[in-house]
């Protein structure tokens, strides 16, 4: 084999194993949701919807990979071929991902899990979606042509289920009253996935002519705890701190204290955090104002303690940190301040490394 052939099947190698490593995170994208749903983890739903972000990456990653690969090597036949699959199922898979995060949203909304005849249906449609997925991605992964023909027949198969369910639903007096109300919901959601492909062609159309890339997105993040004056003062001005270009950054309190705890001014500035000019904030958002929050963080017990009713697209994180340091030992206080602090810089990180990878700033 030539150094070129060695170079050719080393880089469709590695298209190979991200394309893998795609199909793994939505696949358990999805089992994640539909377990949330299913259950009302409220938190495992919070973690799928921000791993979106993750298969996100990948996704360009491997877009630019698989563009990069045809530059260089000019392929065809057989290596086009997959080549050109890879692109579409990278599409396929990161559209999926996207189902994962809308069912996880839908889970946060739901006072309690789908029970009765809905959530038995709702349990056998779920497993024949997510076996088809994983054949799917055996096939795909194998190059075996038998097993994907073998599993294209199932979509058919399941597509019948689905008919006789709505039908059966619909016969219900209760479904009838929302019948309408549900073909209003279908039709804005596919209004808003046109726009969004509007949205994307415009800014392909730039990339062609300009060659101006898709700017980072910057994330509106609030802290929440009870009184505003220690934990969300804190996790805020570590936020902005550390990662000044990746998001706007605010924090309120239930019953906001008149003063920030001058324990915690004194300890931030000495860790390079100047609060003198911070006063405690209520929770006093509109919804407009609380619809463009892409995430709601409580330090201290349930978002919904605070906001019982999220806007569709606002996810919330619970963290629970630690209480705030009472200790009379200076030496012991001062040890509990800093295990705090290092506590809320990992959550911080985590968070933000979460919405913009490992380059966030």
């Amino acid at each position: 084999m030539s150094h070129y052939e060695e170079r050719l099947e080393e880089d469709l190698g590695k298209i190979h194993q991200r394309i893998a490593d795609m199909a793994r995170d939505t696949s358990l994208a999805l089992k994640n949701a539909v377990h949330a749903l299913q259950t009302g983890d409220h938190e495992l739903a919070s973690k799928t919807i921000l791993g979106d972000h993750e298969i996100n990456r990948t996704m360009r990653e491997i877009d630019d990979m698989a563009h990069g690969f045809l530059a260089v090597h000019l392929p065809s036949g057989g290596h086009l071929r997959f080549l050109s699959s890879v692109i579409r199922a990278n599409i396929a898979f990161e559209r999926i991902g996207d189902y994962a995060v809308t069912i996880a949203r839908v889970s946060e909304q739901l006072s309690a899990p789908p029970s009765g005849e809905i959530g038995r249906e709702l349990e056998r449609i779920s497993n024949q979606a997510q076996t088809m997925l994983r054949q799917a991605i055996s096939a795909f992964d194998e190059q075996n042509a038998e097993m994907a023909k073998a599993t294209m027949v199932m979509e058919r198969e399941m597509e019948y289920d689905l008919d006789t369910v709505y039908g059966e639903l619909t016969q219900n007096t209760e479904m009838q009253k929302v019948k309408g109300l549900l073909g209003i919901f279908a039709v804005l959601s596919y209004l808003k996935r046109t726009a969004d492909q509007a949205k994307n062609i415009c800014e392909d159309t730039v990339f062609a002519v300009t060659g101006e890339t898709k700017a980072a997105k910057v994330y509106n993040i609030v802290f929440l705890d009870e009184d505003n004056a220690t934990l969300g003062q804190m996790a805020e001005a570590m936020a902005r701190k550390t990662f000044p270009n990746s998001g706007n950054y605010a924090s309120a309190g239930r019953n906001p204290a008149a003063a920030i705890d001058a324990t915690m001014e004194r300890f931030m500035r000495e860790h390079g955090c100047d609060l003198s000019g911070a006063r405690p904030k209520p929770i006093d958002l509109t919804h407009q104002e609380l619809a463009e929050k892409h995430v709601v963080v409580s330090l201290q017990g349930p978002v919904k303690s605070y906001l019982p009713e999220l806007p569709f697209h606002t996810t919330g994180v619970e963290w629970e940190l630690d209480g705030i340091p009472t200790g009379q030992d200076e030496s012991a206080t001062n040890a509990e301040w800093e295990s705090l602090y290092r506590d809320v810089a990992v959550r911080v990180r985590d968070l933000m490394e979460t919405l913009r990878g490992k380059g966030a700033n």
